[in-house]
């Protein structure tokens, strides 16, 4: 196992100006000099944190300004730890730390699938907030609690959504689709008459179709927009073996082929972006992040984008969008927690997160920010995203901790088996439920 200091000349050896982090969880484009007067009351400490948040090109960057800002506010030190790139390595890297009880780490952002996984190594930050995480979505508040603590505040957001070809649609006179069924059929007619005009490369849509963890938020926003639920509730109950369930499987699985390239089931989140980015989709699924790259001089539909909430599913079906995102959170081994949970509190505060959404388009997980003159001003498209965020369904990490990695396994393989051709809905279905049993080994995860 590597030690902290190797795995610090590790991050910088792999360090990229890149946009994405794994699972889901991705940020935006510029960054600028923190001017932000957050609260912070941690004055003349002279206390040194280390902190990871956040380990390429722009992360990095305003992580490092917005820490400055803190310790210039309250004469305290904050050292930036660079982290790997691959949100799987991170986690193995927080795992062996805290499993050492080593202090080298004082705050962590963690991804919003992980605070059941390291919830017995980090502090309950209810005794510092003063009531601040009134002011952030619900939902992803309840998905940072656990077990009544709170062991993270929500640093940005993420949720699904579906980017569309404006200048194409308005091309060929048809609304924005709002069920799975109308995206499919207009994806169909437009690919057609694109292809017959001369664009052989053109495809309906694209999407994450690998196994992997982007596969399991596709097929959770694909299940819950059906009403099949969320594979395991919020009770433990393992709900997937419904008709709903494997109706958006078989659902699924008819894109492959027809409105989207088979090439889809082994590509990822840029996979899905550079197709649609070189003007060969009429639809992608895909998070946030994605906007601003698709604004850029040398993007091939700059200024032909729109953004709209994810399709519903079949008759009654709703919009569902994956939550995603990262939590900042402190390490119970800190020698300094209190000056820790200041820092965490600064940094996530409304004033920070403003700051942040209007230089790096970063998603904030403050409701009124989306409803901020200064935001929209900057990332128009934010106002589309409120009802995004306050809809969004968490994948179900919270509720079965440690086996969360083996719930998600199982989820993208079943997904990926119908995909493939290799089974149906319903057998599928049935399998995950009778795998996901397996993993839970009893009447409690």
């Amino acid at each position: 196992m590597a030690k902290l200091a190797e795995w610090k000349q590790i991050g910088k050896w792999t360090m990229t100006v890149g946009a994405v982090l794994a699972l889901g969880a991705c940020g935006g484009n510029k960054g600028d000099a923190a001017k932000a007067d957050a609260p912070a009351d941690s004055k003349g400490g002279n206390v040194e944190l280390t902190i990871s948040c956040g380990s390429v090109g722009q992360d990095y960057e305003m992580c490092k300004k917005l820490t400055d800002a803190w310790a210039q506010k309250t004469g305290n030190k904050v050292k930036l730890f660079t982290a790997p790139n691959s949100s799987t390595d991170i986690l193995a890297l927080f795992r062996q730390q805290f499993g050492a009880g080593s202090s080298d780490l004082d705050v962590v952002m963690i991804d919003v699938v992980w605070p059941g996984i390291l919830k017995n190594h980090l502090v309950d930050l209810k005794q510092y907030s003063n009531g601040a995480e009134s002011k952030h979505f619900p939902a992803i508040i309840a998905n940072n609690t656990v077990d009544g603590k709170l062991i993270a505040m929500p640093w940005f957001t993420d949720g699904g959504l579906m980017y569309y070809r404006k200048d194409l649609l308005e091309k060929h006179n048809l609304p924005v689709p709002k069920t799975w069924a109308e995206m499919a059929e207009t994806a169909q007619k437009i690919q057609d008459a694109e292809r017959a005009a001369g664009n052989k490369d053109m495809q309906g849509f694209v999407f994450q179709g690998k196994a992997y963890e982007g596969l399991t938020c596709d097929s959770l926003e694909w299940v819950s927009s059906f009403g099949g639920g969320s594979f395991v509730e919020a009770d433990g109950k393992i709900s997937v073996n419904n008709p709903q369930a494997a109706a958006a499987f078989d659902t699924a699985a008819k894109w492959v082929g027809t409105i989207s390239p088979k090439s889809v089931l082994n590509g990822g989140e840029e996979e899905a972006r550079g197709i649609f980015q070189n003007g060969n989709a009429v639809f992608m699924r895909n998070w946030p992040y994605a906007w601003s790259l698709m604004q850029k001089d040398d993007s091939k539909v700059k200024d032909k984008v729109g953004v709209s909430p994810l399709p519903a599913g079949g008759e009654g079906g709703k919009s569902t969008a994956t939550l995603g995102g990262w939590q900042l959170a402190v390490s119970k081994y800190s020698k300094h927690p209190k000056e820790a949970a200041d820092l965490v509190m600064f940094l996530t505060s409304p004033e920070i997160q403003k700051q942040r959404a209007i230089e790096g388009s970063y998603n904030p997980t403050i409701p009124e920010l989306y409803k901020d003159a200064d935001v929209l001003k900057a990332t128009p498209f934010m106002g589309d995203l409120y009802d995004v965020f306050t809809s969004a369904v968490a994948r179900p990490s919270t509720v079965t901790g440690d086996k969360y990695n083996e719930v998600s396994a199982a989820i993208w393989n079943a997904t990926s088996s119908v995909l493939n051709g290799k089974s149906n809905g319903a057998d599928a279905a049935k399998k995950l439920e009778e795998d996901l049993t397996k993993i839970r080994r009893g009447d409690k995860w």
